[in-house]
């Protein structure tokens, strides 16, 4: 028995994106027009009945009781990170006539689970989950209740999310900490809940591993700055060389803590940050930090969602990161070839999974 069409196998036929190709064929007819180019949509159109196309019954049914809202659930929309995704996610949302609105969670399942049940209740379209934590419970919960969603950030087993190679960070992070000699380093590794840390942690850890380094201390804090004090603060008597925290505010916190306690950022020891905020270059000692693509990953959880609205299965992307080095790793390496002062960077050697 011959397998039915796909939208996914017209787009990759005509290489144009599914849902460019799901907006053709299962808009209304006012809503197709503005879906593509008319040249664009008629070669959409011809090669679906050349193929045999037929809407999938589910997606149609989706569509009758179309809102045009996305609602987005994100730990705070105060931390600069969760906001560059937030804008990409609203940035792509627009382009496909579609409104986002953004509630705050502040990590706590209680709460999550009751903002939950208010985006629910605004009768969604879909939703995308800035938030999840890795027992996946609230997300299996929500997959029952049939409103279509996807993860951003972190991720989660099961359910489909664009997010950073974070375990490729980590150890993007390790290699340039050995690099430079560094062989007693300690992480700043966040919260056990979130896949960030938990993976850039990871990362790190199976890079020292390989290199037959001793093992790093791990800390777990909160992702802010408080948290990334009081962690440094705890590793701190166990004299490591190199300190990486999973995100460049707890990375500020550990600067703070050498700080006090002393120690001269990049010479002392050295400090590394995750997702080169903007803040990161312009601190009195430039943070070394790895490059996450934060407004990419929310057009790409969109595209996900959008594929799922249109009956597509969805396939999790993750996206690759880059090291810039800065001044606060500076080392025996760096300083030998001049360049501590300057900023490079380290592009990831692996392409991100498609």
């Amino acid at each position: 028995m011959d397998r039915p069409v796909t939208l996914r196998a017209i787009a990759d036929r005509l290489g144009v994106h599914v849902s460019t190709v799901s907006r053709v064929l299962n808009a209304r007819a006012e809503d197709g027009a503005r879906a593509a180019s008319g040249e664009t949509a008629e070669r959409i159109r011809r090669l679906a009945a050349e193929l045999g196309y037929r809407p999938n019954p589910h997606a149609t049914s989706l569509r009758t009781s179309r809102s045009n809202l996305i609602g987005v659930l994100v730990p705070r929309l105060s931390d600069l990170v969760l906001a560059t995704i937030y804008e990409g996610i609203e940035d792509e949302a627009a382009g496909h006539g579609l409104s986002a609105f953004v509630t705050n969670t502040r990590d706590d399942p209680a709460t999550q689970r009751a903002r939950t049940e208010m985006v629910l209740a605004r009768r969604v379209d879909g939703m995308i989950f800035g938030d999840a934590h890795l027992d996946g419970r609230l997300l299996t919960e929500t997959a029952a209740k049939g409103t279509p969603f996807v993860l951003v950030n972190r991720r989660a087993p099961g359910f489909p999310s664009a997010t950073c190679d974070d375990v490729l960070g980590g150890r993007l992070v390790a290699e340039h900490f050995l690099a430079l000699g560094h062989e007693r380093a300690a992480v700043v590794a966040g919260p056990p809940h979130a896949s960030t840390g938990a993976d850039r942690t990871a990362g790190f850890l199976a890079a020292y591993r390989d290199a037959g380094a001793p093992e790093p201390l791990v800390e777990h804090s909160g992702f802010d700055t408080a948290g990334g004090r009081a962690a440094a603060t705890a590793l701190l008597p166990h004299r490591p060389a190199a300190i990486f925290a999973v995100n460049d505010f707890a990375a500020i916190g550990a600067a703070g803590a050498a700080r006090d306690a002393g120690l001269r950022l990049g010479a002392d020891i050295a400090v590394a940050g995750f997702n080169d905020t903007p803040l990161a270059a312009e601190l009195p000692v430039p943070l070394t930090s790895v490059r996450s693509p934060m407004a990419e990953m929310g057009r790409r959880a969109v595209g996900l969602l959008l594929e799922l609205l249109g009956g597509e299965p969805a396939e999790s992307v993750r996206l690759a990161p880059s090291l810039a080095v800065r001044d606060s790793s500076a080392g025996p390496a760096s300083r030998h070839d001049g360049r501590s002062s300057q900023e490079t960077d380290r592009s990831a050697t692996r392409p991100p999974d498609a």
